[in-house]
C-alpha cells in the first residue's frame, strides 16, 4: 500500500497485557501483509517507582494487590485471555518484577536501528516465557544481540545514563496527555485505542483504512 498510516503503541514489556494485545495485532499484520502501518513503540512504565534492582515478584505483586489472595484473583483474567490468545505465559519462573527503564532504552535505540518490534518482541518472550530478569545489563545485552544488535555498544550505553531522562520525561508527557494504562495503540496520530484489542477489531481498521485510501 502506498499511503503509510503511523500506528504508535504505548507499552512496557512487564505488561501481560502488552504481550496479549501485541499477540492480536501481529496475527491481524500477518493476514493482512499489505496493511498501512508503520507501528512505533513508546515507553510508559507501569511502576515508574520501582527501585533499579527491581523487587520479589511474589511480595510485590501481594503488597500491590492486598495479599496472596488478591494477587492471584488480579492475575485470574490475565491467565484467562493469555490462553485464549494460544500464549504460554510462564508466571512460575518469573521470580523478579524489574525496573524497565533500562528495557525502555533498548526499545529506543532498536528503533534507531529499525529493529524495535524485534526488540519488543524478544523482551516480552525473556519475561514472560524464560522468566529472564529484562532489568538486568547481560540480559538486555544479549537480547540486542539475538535481534543483530551491538551488543557492546548496548552494553557501554546501559553502563551510562543516555536517554534515562528521555525515557522519563516521553512517559510523564504522555500520562499528561490522560494515557492511564497500556496497552494504548494511537492510529495516524488521532484515533486511540485502548487495551488488548481482538484480531478480528484489528483486520477490521486495517480493512477500513484500505478501503478509504482507495476510495
Amino acid at each position: 500500500m502506498d499511503k503509510a498510516v503511523k500506528l504508535d503503541i504505548l507499552s512496557d514489556p512487564i505488561c501481560p497485557w502488552c504481550y496479549i494485545g501485541k499477540t492480536y495485532l501481529d496475527r491481524a499484520l500477518e493476514q493482512r501483509p499489505n496493511h498501512p502501518f508503520v507501528v512505533e513503540w513508546h515507553p510508559f512504565q507501569l511502576n515508574p517507582e520501582m527501585p533499579r534492582d527491581g523487587m520479589d515478584r511474589r511480595g510485590y505483586l501481594e503488597s500491590k494487590f492486598g495479599g496472596k489472595d488478591g494477587a492471584i484473583k488480579a492475575y485470574m483474567p490475565v491467565v484467562d485471555h493469555a490462553k485464549q490468545a494460544g500464549l504460554q505465559i510462564n508466571f512460575d519462573a518469573i521470580e523478579k518484577t524489574p525496573n524497565t527503564l533500562d528495557a525502555h532504552r533498548l526499545i529506543r535505540w532498536a528503533g534507531i536501528e529499525g529493529m524495535q518490534t524485534a526488540v519488543v518482541s524478544a523482551l516480552f518472550k525473556a519475561y514472560f516465557q524464560d522468566g529472564r530478569d529484562i532489568g538486568d545489563h547481560d540480559t538486555l545485552a544479549d537480547i540486542a544481540d539475538s535481534c543483530s544488535m551491538d551488543a557492546a555498544v548496548v552494553r557501554r550505553l546501559l553502563a551510562t545514563d543516555a536517554d534515562e531522562q528521555e525515557i522519563r520525561d516521553r512517559d510523564t508527557a504522555m500520562r499528561e496527555m490522560g494515557i492511564n494504562s497500556v496497552p494504548t495503540f494511537i492510529v495516524a496520530s488521532q484515533h486511540a485505542v485502548p487495551g488488548a484489542q481482538s484480531t478480528d477489531l484489528w483486520l477490521k481498521v486495517i480493512d477500513e483504512i484500505m478501503s478509504s485510501a482507495n476510495d
